[in-house]
């Protein structure tokens, strides 16, 4: 990708800059000339104009003027997203109330109370993902009241953060990792959501390069390389498709794209394959021209001659005409034979679906009048809304339910009589009761999905048939929450737990009046407030739970003083750890890293995360943990992009410093032929000529093929990396990939 370049130095003086800015401002203009009515464009130019006084002093951290930034977030809302003069205004806006003397009644004035909405929406979520991850969690509520409110709050605030993303280069070290995991953890999700595709794709590759630029540079290296032979062979698996298309009068589009960077390889990590075994590294798309009454029926004449001229895998059918995605995507996609034995993905779709999946809702708004169905996008917000108005005020878990409830893929089964649910990807049986009804949900004890009996907990696939089974004896538990991932299912299970917590809480309540009533004094709020503090609980409810389930005794409240009707708690100190630990980081860190097994790493305790088990050499960052101090994790663990996104206050930057006395403890996963003596070359090459140290050694045959897991301590990662390349070398070795040990 073009844009994925690091950022050159800045050179620029005065007069260039300025020559710069009036280049971009009327390339802007240009890309809006289409949409632009009479006196919009003299809107236009005072928008720019109030952007440009405002930020005059403001410059980015690249050493640019601040003004080429919202100029440049304009620009992709109009010719990335298809967006037009308002949001073109609101863009060029969108940061002058949170930076500079501009306020909301200005614009107001100026533009209208609609323009000004949205600038108040996107400059609430300027603060979301910085704050701590409660009041984050609230932030995100705010983002999505307006995102249902407007959506073009959200779309120019994915603008706003491709842009960042592009220029990210000139960004510290730390705060590089801090946008990138957001980014991949909600704004990618957010965008596809949408139905950006590119912008989706565009992010996740940007976010890889840094949170992962060994492994981005390797496939884009590769590639590169490969792509003279990719061109040719999509040029013969394309011609005999073309001249079908011709014979049979179609107007169309017929071209060859490589997949992302980020797709590549997450196919090479889940499928535990190399470059070289990936089979879709690219895409053929045919795009036609139909008229809207004939869209389906054309798709499927080509489908027949794409899969009259090459065999079809029948489980690689996907068919989004019949049932759209939820994000508006429309297409037909199949995988077929190619030539030389090679699978190759084709997707058809018209030139209206095309700039929908391009667009995304932008574009939905242009197709949406006259048709009769409800825009799906629609039904999305009102579920928004209806998951805000059930969700508790404070739920931390906010984030994690919207992602798994609203940003995954979905899924559509059918009740017994054929009526259609969508659900997230990973929905369970217990998850479609609850989306049919609360009072169903409730009394779910098992289902049949496909006429087959199954547990609640069964995870459903699209297509299937699911019939609930409820008795009146049954009511929800705490472990029905694994079970789920919708938000209603999981708001209403714990609406019905906290019920039953309440019943049960009675009894402590009575337990805490009695031992109140025999100190003398009352059970009123400031009371109650000192014993919660005391027993750090969140609320009243839990307080008389945790009594009544003789999780706390009250013993301590002979300690507390008794001052007339007021009890005060006894001060116990206990400086928490993490806390200590932020607090040293703070005094050491400056703008230094955290050097671990270097001279200053006595300065601070840390540990080394189980989750992913780094060793040194690898791209790591610092985590202050609640209660266990600092934990390293690589920046490629599961968990990154989660704790990177929720708590980047919490990052400390890392770095190694070899020290060849200590060994760490890490696994290698072979993969080979089954050939006598082959076990003794793998265990030479690594005790013998190596040197290093077997920690577990086991090996599995089957079919010809062996699997062999070994446990070996190492120094650091230029060692494993050594150790990985040696044993791909010896014959009849198929793969050998790192793994994290238990």
């Amino acid at each position: 990708m073009e844009n994925t370049l690091d950022i050159p130095k800045y050179t620029m003086n005065e007069e260039e800059e300025k020559k710069e800015i009036l280049r971009k401002y009327r390339a802007l203009l240009r890309a809006l000339k289409p949409k632009l009515k009479p006196g919009s464009k003299e809107q236009v130019r005072v928008a720019f104009e109030i952007a440009a006084e405002a930020h005059k002093t403001s410059r980015r951290k690249s050493g640019e003027p601040y003004i080429l930034h919202p100029l440049a977030v304009a620009m992709i809302c109009v010719e990335e997203i298809g967006l037009g003069v308002r949001s073109t205004i609101c863009a060029l806006l969108h940061d002058t109330v949170e930076d500079t003397d501009i306020t909301l009644e200005m614009i107001s004035r100026e533009f209208g109370p609609e323009i000004a909405k949205i600038v108040d929406g996107l400059t609430k979520i300027s603060n979301v993902l910085d704050a701590n991850s409660s009041q984050q969690a609230e932030n995100f509520k705010k983002i999505l009241l307006t995102l249902t409110d407007d959506p073009r709050v959200i779309l120019i605030k994915l603008a706003d953060r491709l842009h960042n993303m592009r220029t990210l280069g000139s960004m510290k070290r730390e705060k590089q990792l801090k946008i990138a995991s957001e980014t991949v953890y909600v704004y990618a999700p957010l965008a596809h959501r949408m139905g950006l595709y590119n912008i989706k794709t565009e992010m996740e590759d940007l976010a890889m390069k840094y949170m992962e630029p060994d492994s981005y540079h390797y496939i884009a290296e590769k590639l590169a390389n490969t792509k003279r032979e990719r061109t040719r062979y999509i040029n013969d698996f394309i011609r005999p498709i073309k001249e079908k298309l011709i014979n049979g009068k179609f107007d169309f589009e017929i071209y060859g794209r490589p997949k992302s960077i980020h797709s590549i390889w997450n196919k090479m990590k889940k499928k535990g394959v190399s470059f070289d075994e990936v089979y879709d590294l690219f895409a053929i798309r045919i795009i036609l021209n139909s008229p809207p009454e004939r869209e389906k029926e054309d798709c499927w004449k080509v489908y027949s001659l794409v899969t009259d001229e090459y065999n079809p895998s029948t489980e690689r059918l996907r068919d989004w005409l019949s049932n759209p995605k939820s994000n508006g995507y429309e297409a037909l996609h199949t995988t077929v034979m190619g030539p030389h034995g090679k699978w190759v993905e084709v997707q058809i779709r018209t030139k209206r679906m095309n700039d929908i999946a391009e667009k995304g809702l932008a574009a939905h708004w242009k197709y949406k009048e006259g048709t009769s169905e409800e825009n799906r996008f629609d039904k999305w917000f009102q579920q928004i809304r209806d998951m805000l108005a059930a969700q508790d005020t404070n739920s931390i878990d906010f984030l994690q339910d919207f992602k798994l409830s609203f940003l995954a893929e979905e899924i559509y089964v059918y009740s017994p009589k054929g009526d259609i649910k969508m659900l997230p990807s990973g929905a369970s049986a217990l998850d479609f009761a609850f989306a049919v009804h609360t009072a169903i949900g409730e009394k779910c004890i098992g289902a049949k999905v496909n006429h087959k009996l199954v547990p609640i907990g069964h995870k459903l696939r699209s297509g299937d048939q699911v019939e609930i089974i409820t008795s009146t004896k049954q009511k929800p538990k705490s472990e029905w929450l694994k079970m789920v991932v919708t938000t209603k299912a999981k708001s209403k299970i714990k609406d019905s737990l906290k019920e039953e917590k309440r019943t049960i809480a009675e009894e402590g309540k009575s337990i805490l009046q009695r031992k109140l009533d025999g100190l003398g004094v009352p059970m009123n709020q400031a009371n109650l407030e000192e014993i919660i503090n005391f027993y750090k609980l969140n609320s009243s409810l839990d307080l008389f739970y945790d009594i009544a389930v003789k999780k706390i005794d009250l013993r301590e409240l002979k300690d507390f003083q008794v001052l007339g009707d007021k009890i005060s708690a006894p001060k116990i100190v206990k400086p928490l750890v993490e806390e200590k630990a932020l607090t040293t980081l703070k005094k050491d860190k400056k703008d230094n890293e955290l050097i671990i097994f270097g001279e200053s790493s006595d300065k601070i305790m840390y540990s080394l995360a189980n989750c992913c088990k780094p060793i040194p050499g690898d791209d790591v960052f610092g985590f202050v943990t609640q209660g266990e101090g600092l934990k390293i994790h690589r920046t490629n663990c599961p968990n990154a992009a989660r704790l990177l996104a929720n708590y980047g206050h919490r990052v400390v930057k890392t770095k190694w410093v070899k020290n060849k006395e200590i060994s760490f403890l890490t696994g290698i996963k072979i993969i080979g032929l089954d050939d006598v003596g082959v076990i003794n070359k793998i265990t030479n090459l690594i005790s013998g000529t190596l040197k290093i140290n077997i920690n577990a050694l086991t090996i599995e045959a089957k079919e010809g093929l062996f699997e062999g897991n070994v446990k070996v301590y190492v120094h650091d990662k230029d060692e494993l990396d050594d150790l990985v390349s040696n044993l791909k070398a010896l014959p009849g070795i198929e793969s050998v990939e790192r793994y994290d040990t238990e």
